[in-house]
């Protein structure tokens, strides 16, 4: 097992805690206030406002009891004299105090109401944005899944604990403290007698605590396990039927299923002896009571009124220790989901934006590419041990070689979705690292073969490179790369939903698209990693003459296996274990009979 010492808890999840030291499970919850702070501390006014309303309220309700042995003792005795005002008096104050508990309690409601929904959608933006300001290996490790997870379960935790348990735990706590303090005052022999059961019910509550803690982190942890089955089912449900592997995902399913199902289980077990331990415990107490205050009731040591007044007060002792209990349900779920939400919080990105952005020296990129004795890998694997390139403003370079040899790391580093581990990588000579994300990804822009489509219409996804783009623009930018013709064709043109992941279209049409949402972004750099390599010929036919549009008067690095591609770069770089093991024209290297001429001469026999 890992030491403390050496855990990076930041970045650990819930899930992944109970193998871990106490000591990192103390940190754990220490980030998780931390969190619950920072959520609450915009609204430390509205929160003081409520408190002072429920006070008030809790006042109003504690004194209905009292009211009642008033009543009893005085009311009565006096109405028998034919005196009716006292106890006229003292129904008035108990409507009085009905009519009041109930406005202030719809008052506190709709306040804490409105806190907790302010609460939730402000973490929900929290977490949405900084999903998106995670690194790409965040992402690659972090499944989707588990995302979705974080975003409704987790979330669906915190809202049950605010909209249904919060206001009854505060309620209960006050009942409890309040009428400890009344049952002292009220009479000291039958208050002694009460606090006979306290010992039990410490130990009952303490045992409850312990093992509900675990419990219900159990059940977060299952249920977010079922929901990463779910979806990464259904995400890869054409490979799922394509190997018939329905009876696998079933399987592994079921037994998630029952470990959830088992989870509930043992949560209801704890509350379906707790809660009528408690009973037990009120219901001795109140026999008690009764007992002692009944005989001393007869010996005329104690009104009847005040024994009357005990009684409802220790029903409303011991009852609101179920709320507790079920706030307690309520809030280890909580907790365990406010730790996984905190960790993912207080994940920073593996590639940091700069503290103090540089400008680049034209203002706009010119589009020089270095990479200065780069050194990257993939955990403890290198891919680029010593790597260094120099790439001229406005020329075309194709990476070529076997899979695996370090190509699309090449383009990654140059996109910034990773930083290397020591050398630069340099735009127009600044270090990509202290570049300004906005100059940035205004510079650099990469197509790859996934080219993903938004649900929406054509034209939408195409103004994504640059949102601020008019109709005319967007129409130009289609046309300039050849893609006018088929979205006219659309039912509705550039209006047309092209659906889920752009189902609508083809692989064609998809890709001509993420080429017009390139060109109208205009980008100095532009980085095509696999662009071609799922189309037939037919549309890498359309898409080659595209190409040629798109790569004029900018910089660009093709990675391509298909040499039809290559053939329209400048330069070509033949990559092996990371290093660059070839450089040239495609003319020259295909005459030099090396690495490339190979390469060239297999593709063409695959063409025969």
């Amino acid at each position: 097992m890992t030491a403390p010492s050496t855990v990076d808890w930041r970045g650990v999840a819930a899930e992944e805690t109970e193998e871990l030291p106490d000591r990192v499970g103390i940190l754990l919850r220490a980030r998780s206030r931390r969190l619950l702070g920072s959520m609450l501390r915009p609204h430390r006014r509205a929160l003081l406002v409520a408190v002072v309303i429920i006070v008030a309220e809790n006042a109003a309700v504690m004194a209905a009891p009292w009211l009642v042995g008033v009543g009893i003792d005085r009311g009565i005795p006096a109405l028998r004299r034919g005196d009716a005002g006292p106890l006229l008096t003292i129904l008035a104050a108990l409507i009085g105090c009905a009519v009041l508990d109930a406005l202030l309690r719809t008052a506190f409601l709709l306040r804490l109401g409105r806190i907790g929904q302010d609460v939730l959608f402000d973490l929900r933006r929290r977490l949405f944005d900084h999903f998106q300001r995670l690194s790409l290996a965040f992402h690659e490790r972090y499944t989707s899944g588990r995302t979705v997870a974080r975003l409704t379960s987790d979330l669906d935790a915190l809202n049950e604990l605010i909209d249904e348990s919060l206001d009854g735990l505060v309620t209960a706590l006050l009942s409890v403290l309040s009428v400890g303090v009344i049952l002292m005052l009220l009479d000291l022999p039958l208050a002694l007698v009460t606090l006979a059961t306290f010992p039990p019910l410490w130990l009952l509550a303490r045992w409850f605590r312990t093992r509900s803690f675990d419990a219900y982190r159990r059940t977060r942890q299952t249920v977010s396990d079922l929901i990463v089955q779910f979806v990464e089912s259904l995400g890869g449900i054409r490979a799922v039927q394509a190997f018939r592997r329905e009876p696998r995902n079933e399987a592994i399913f079921g037994k998630l299923n029952a470990d959830y199902q088992r989870a509930n289980a043992r949560s209801f077990r704890l509350i379906a002896l707790f809660v009528p331990g408690v009973n037990l415990l009120g219901k001795t107490a109140t026999a008690a009571v009764l007992l002692v205050g009944g005989y001393r009731v007869l010996d005329g040591d104690l009104r009847i009124g005040v024994l009357t007044s005990f009684l409802l007060y220790l029903v409303r002792f011991f009852d609101p220790m179920q709320d507790i209990a079920m706030f307690y349900n309520s809030f280890q779920s909580a907790s365990a989901a406010l730790e996984k939400l905190s960790g993912v919080l207080e994940e920073q990105p593996s590639v940091p934006a700069p503290a103090d952005p540089v400008r680049l020296p034209a203002g706009r990129a010119r589009g020089e590419i270095g990479f200065d004795r780069i050194e990257f890998g993939y955990r403890d694997t290198v891919v680029l041990p010593d790597f260094s390139l120099r790439v001229p403003a406005g020329q075309t370079v194709a990476l070529v070689g076997a899979t695996g040899a370090g190509k699309s790391t090449v383009a990654r580093l140059l996109a910034r979705f990773y930083d290397p581990r020591a050398g630069a990588v340099r735009l127009d000579g600044v270090d990509l690292r202290e570049l300004s994300e906005v100059d940035l990804r205004a510079a650099v822009v990469m197509v790859t073969q996934e080219n993903f489509l938004f649900t929406g219409s054509v034209a939408d996804n195409i103004a994504f490179g640059r949102p601020d783009a008019s109709r005319a623009e967007i129409e130009a930018a289609a046309r300039a790369i050849g893609a006018h013709e088929f979205i006219s064709a659309l039912p509705d043109g550039y209006d047309t939903d092209v659906r889920k992941r752009g189902g609508r279209l083809s692989a064609g049409q998809r890709q001509l698209v993420a080429f017009a949402r390139a060109f109208i972004a205009d980008p100095a750099v532009l980085i095509l990693d696999e662009a071609t390599s799922s189309l037939d010929v037919p549309s890498e036919r359309l898409v080659q003459r595209a190409l040629r549009t798109i790569l004029a008067d900018r910089t660009a690095l093709i990675i391509a296996h298909r040499l039809s591609t290559v053939e329209i770069a400048d330069r070509v770089l033949v990559m092996d274990a990371g290093r660059i093991v070839e450089d040239g024209s495609p003319t020259d290297l295909i005459d030099a009979d090396g690495h490339f001429a190979t390469l060239h001469q297999a593709w063409r026999d695959s063409l025969v």
